[in-house]
């Protein structure tokens, strides 16, 4: 049984994405950091439908407490599924941005992917056998107004996938990045009035989190072996 560990585990599409690599027959660690009641909540679920699951708490930008907590994990069994779906916002246009609204989303979705995933290198190399996702965002591929923080960000991280995974070719371990577009969240009518989401995305509806979580499941299986390198957007046609 493979060991998947899914940081920001407890959102919607976190969640989504724990339940489908359940579902795949993997040990799935749910991550969470200040919402660790609701990773405790899912994981009861899984185990109710019959999957193996537990939940870790630790700060991703906070280095030090992260390769602790990642170390005792990886003391009982390597992780071979990473997904990196940890992130943040913090947007306001950039003329009247504060330096802490930057360095916070960068230091989330950036130097957080570096704190999980580097600890977990050596471990699932030596297996010869990995999956590393990294969830993204459209903001990474077209940029997004209010939102150059979190652009820069995932921008930052479809290089460091491509890099990543020319890295581990050679060992058994493809790297990827998943960029959805207007995903299904409770705020999401606050914040796209229907006109507005159909005027944007030619599919004229928001996508939903088990969408993007069948995609990650697809690029964590055997059948996704020769995927690698790659930013797939999943956006209802967006440019």
């Amino acid at each position: 049984m493979k060991t998947a560990l899914v940081t920001g585990g407890s959102g919607a599409i976190g969640s989504a994405i724990c339940r489908a690599l359940a579902q795949q027959g993997m040990h799935v660690v749910v991550h969470a950091n200040q919402r660790i009641e609701e990773a405790q909540r899912l994981v009861a679920q899984l185990q109710a439908g019959g999957a193996t699951a537990q939940a870790v708490a630790f700060d991703v930008t906070d280095r030090a407490a992260t390769a602790q907590a990642l170390n005792a994990l990886v003391e009982r069994k390597p992780v071979q599924v990473l997904v990196n779906n940890a992130g943040a916002h913090q947007d306001a246009p950039l003329a009247g941005m504060s330096g802490v609204q930057w360095d916070r989303v960068i230091d989330v979705s950036l130097n957080g992917f570096y704190n999980v995933t580097q600890p977990l290198l050596l471990p699932m190399i030596r297996t010869r056998w990995g999956r590393v996702i990294n969830v993204s965002s459209v903001a990474g591929v077209i940029g997004n107004r209010g939102q150059t923080n979190y652009a820069a960000a995932k921008a930052g991280l479809h290089g460091a996938t491509k890099s990543l995974a020319i890295e581990l070719a050679s060992r058994g371990i493809t790297v990827n990045a998943v960029a959805p577009g207007v995903i299904e969240s409770p705020i999401l009518q606050d914040a796209f009035p229907r006109e507005a989401l159909e005027a944007l995305v030619p599919m004229k509806r928001a996508g939903t989190p088990a969408e993007v979580a069948a995609l990650v499941a697809f690029l964590a299986s055997e059948q996704a072996a020769y995927i690698t390198g790659q930013v797939i957007s999943i956006n209802g046609g967006m440019a």
